[in-house]
This record gives structure tokens, C-alpha cells and sequence, in this order.
């Protein structure tokens, strides 16, 4: 008990540092000042002691094109400094090339209590790029960007972008947001597992093996019949993963004919979890004759689980 209370002691401590680091006090290379010196003393290094970012120094970051490690720093350091100023400079993170840089941009402006959610701001900006700018790249960012916010009031223009974005770019940025969001999207992941680009395709079986609440086994088992053979080691494994046991006969069918190993192997090692005994003959026919000795090391593996 006493260990307890000298660990809030010193959080308490700590947390009183970093207030006074806030605003002027606090240094962008990450040194000390008197406040914070007042409180360690001179016991600990300069340069071991964080800083909290300043309005100024973040938006200087993020505006002048400094490397990820640096925005990435800024705006860690600013996750409670609510700067109403800092808003549409960080919201142009979202539309980045660089991926982290994007992500990190969505992070800060998700824990803003102002700027972001409300009419006209951030948020709904953000649904009407992905709704009806001419930019692909831009939509399929700002799709991003919607998982990111990790609001389910995204589920709605996500789900609309898979079933009518002419940019596969788009849809499959959209079907991976709704994997973030940990959401189907009310049918729209099964819908972009049959759509025409393969693109789309693994990143809704991508998404799908993530959100909790997937259980749409037909979708998935039509996957074992796609064109691409990455498509349908996929599938497999996502049949594996829902544990689907009305697939077992498509997933024999892969195991005994699919001219990829790779989809062999992941049919077999999906046959071995589900434990279905109708799929041990072929199991053991792939043991000891598939061409391929990844998927007989495969099929000998399912088979010790039976």
C-alpha cells in the first residue's frame, strides 16, 4: 500500500512538472526550465525530461514540412493543449503522403474537446471530401482519416463510398476504415469482398477478420471461388478464423485442386482448426502426395489436431 501511494505521489509529481512546462516554459529540443528544475532539481538530465508543445511550436512543426519522428514528437507532446489555432494547420496532416504523418494528424484532432466535431468543422469537412471531391487521393485519405476518428457516425459515408466510389483506390481505403471502426458497415464489407478489384477484395477480408461482429460465412466461403489466388488464401484463412464449419467442403475442394501451394496450404492448416473429420482423407492424401512441401507439412500438421 505504501508503494502505491508514493507512485501517485510521484505521478502527482510529475504531472505538476508537465504543467508547468506547458506554454511558455516548455522547449521544442526537449530542455528544461526553471519550473520544472524547481521540482527535480538537478537529478535528472535535461534531455530525459519531456516537454509539452506549445501552439507556436506545433504549428511551426507540422507547417514546416519536418520529418515524421518531429510532427510525431510536436503533437504527442501536445495531446492536451487545446489550440483552436493549431486545428486547420494539423487538419491538412490528414491529406499527407506520408501515412504516419496522416494517422498521427487524426489522433491529436480526435481528442479535441473544440474545432473537430462540431458543424462545419473537421469531422464533417472531412465526410464531404471523401462524399464528392474530384481528387481519388483525397477521398481515399479522407476515408482514412474516418477510421482514424474512431467516430461511428463514419460508418454511414464509408459504407456509401464502398457501394458507389468509382475509385477502387477509394472503396478499399473505406473498407479498411470500417475494420478500424470495428464495424460492417450493415452488409458493406460482404459487398466489397465481391467487388470487381482485388484491391478491394483483401482489404475488406483484411478488415473482416478484425471487426468482432463479422459472421457473413456465405461471403466469405464465395471467396474460395475468386480469380486471385491471394484472394483465396485469404479467404481461407478468414473461414479459418470464424470458425466456419459450413465451409469445410470448399476449403477440401482448395486443399485437393487449387493450383497454388499457398492457397493449399492455407486450406489445409483452416481444415486442421476446424477439426472436421470429413476432411481427413484429403488431408492425408495431401500429406503424403502434394507436389509442394509446404502444404505436406501443412496437411501433417492439420492432421495432429483431428
Amino acid at each position: 500500500m505504501k508503494r502505491i501511494n508514493f507512485g501517485a505521489l510521484v505521478f502527482g509529481t510529475i504531472l505538476a512538472a508537465g504543467t508547468l512546462m506547458s506554454g511558455s516554459d516548455a522547449k521544442s529540443d526537449g530542455t528544461t526550465v526553471g519550473n520544472v528544475q524547481a521540482v527535480y532539481g538537478n537529478n535528472i538530465p535535461p534531455d530525459q525530461i519531456e516537454f509539452l508543445s506549445t501552439p507556436d511550436h506545433m504549428m511551426s512543426v507540422v507547417t514546416s514540412g519536418a520529418g515524421t519522428s518531429d510532427v510525431w514528437e510536436a503533437l504527442e507532446h501536445g495531446e492536451q493543449v487545446e489550440c483552436l489555432d493549431c486545428v486547420p494547420i494539423v487538419e491538412n496532416l490528414l491529406y499527407d503522403s506520408d501515412p504516419e504523418k496522416r494517422e498521427i494528424g487524426a489522433w491529436w484532432l480526435r481528442k479535441r474537446i473544440f474545432g473537430v466535431f462540431g458543424p462545419g468543422e473537421v469531422y464533417e469537412r472531412t465526410v464531404n471530401t471523401l462524399k464528392s471531391d474530384p481528387d481519388a487521393q483525397k477521398r481515399a485519405y479522407a476515408a482514412g482519416a474516418l477510421g482514424e476518428f474512431l467516430s461511428l457516425a463514419g460508418v454511414q459515408p464509408l459504407s456509401a463510398a464502398i457501394a458507389g466510389d468509382q475509385s477502387p483506390r477509394v472503396r478499399a481505403a473505406a473498407a479498411t476504415a470500417l475494420g478500424r471502426l470495428n464495424d460492417t458497415g450493415n452488409g458493406a464489407l460482404s459487398q466489397a469482398m465481391a467487388d470487381s478489384d482485388e484491391g478491394v477484395r483483401l482489404a475488406a477480408i483484411a478488415s473482416a477478420g478484425r471487426v468482432n461482429s463479422f459472421v457473413d460465412v456465405a461471403a466469405a466461403t464465395k471467396l474460395t471461388g475468386d480469380s486471385s489466388a491471394m484472394v483465396r488464401r485469404k479467404g481461407a484463412a478468414l473461414l479459418e478464423s470464424l470458425r466456419a464449419k459450413d465451409s469445410v467442403m470448399s476449403l477440401i475442394a482448395l486443399a485437393q485442386n487449387d493450383s497454388d501451394a499457398g492457397v493449399r496450404a492455407s486450406a489445409c492448416h483452416a481444415l486442421g482448426v476446424l477439426g472436421d473429420s470429413s476432411a481427413k482423407s484429403t488431408l492425408q492424401h495431401a500429406a503424403a502426395s502434394d507436389a509442394d512441401q509446404f502444404v505436406r507439412d501443412q496437411a501433417t500438421m492439420a492432421l495432429r489436431r483431428m
